[in-house]
């Protein structure tokens, strides 16, 4: 018994671990298909859609926790979120526009 126990946590560990190495926009998907995000599954040309979509789930970035409020009206979530390379969790790198050093954290 105690084997089998121990064989449910260790799987349990382990689609854990998997889950938390998603890609954010496989992570999207699984919620309602590509269409959680794009107009028709399809992207659409200026970002536009992806943007509201963006924030009618999460909210505008004047409402967010810092840094989003500075880039305010500059910025579409997707000029730092790729969402189709980075990881659940995983942070933008704020060096490829400011080269002093800081970081998203």
């Amino acid at each position: 018994m105690f084997k089998k126990l121990l064989c449910v946590f260790f799987g349990m560990g382990l689609a854990f671990s998997a889950s938390a190495a998603d890609v954010i926009a496989d992570m999207h998907a699984e919620m309602s298909g590509c269409e959680t995000c794009h107009a028709d599954g399809a992207p659409s040309e200026d970002g536009a859609h992806e943007a509201a979509q963006c924030a009618d789930c999460h909210g505008g970035l004047a409402d967010m926790e810092a840094p989003h409020p500075a880039h305010d009206g500059m910025l579409e979530c997707t000029d730092c979120h790729m969402v189709h390379e980075q990881e659940v969790g995983q942070h933008p790198a704020c060096d490829a526009c400011h080269d002093d050093g800081r970081t998203a954290n």
